[in-house]
């Protein structure tokens, strides 16, 4: 997975990436905002919840939304962008795409 610029993860494989400070990519339910405004809880593909530490500019509006962020600890991402996703989503089929871009069978030829 090292070619890849940021790779999706879910909440059990972000600790994995917290070392090499690299960007990653996590699909979730947002669940709710600090009253600061200043971090969000999601509730990762896999079920895991997951802080999303946010900046004054960020555009999370959506229910469900893919968030580019880097690792800060197992459980915590520095928000950098993210794509609003909508009101709907199935994460089990999301998490499902997620585990198989792991699978040693398919590196290098669909992932």
């Amino acid at each position: 997975m090292e070619q890849l610029l940021s790779p999706r993860v879910n909440s059990a494989r972000l600790g994995n990436y917290v070392a090499q400070k690299q960007p990653v990519r996590i699909v979730g339910k947002i669940s709710n905002f600090s009253q600061k405004g200043d971090t969000a809880l999601m509730t990762a593909c896999d079920g895991g919840e997951v802080k999303i530490m946010l900046n004054a500019g960020h555009n999370m509006v959506d229910t469900f939304v893919e968030v580019i962020g880097t690792p800060i600890d197992p459980s915590t991402v520095r928000y950098i962008s993210c794509t609003n996703m909508g009101a709907n989503m199935d994460l089990k089929l999301v998490n499902d795409v997620v585990e198989l871009t792991f699978d040693p069978k398919f590196q290098g030829r669909l992932f």
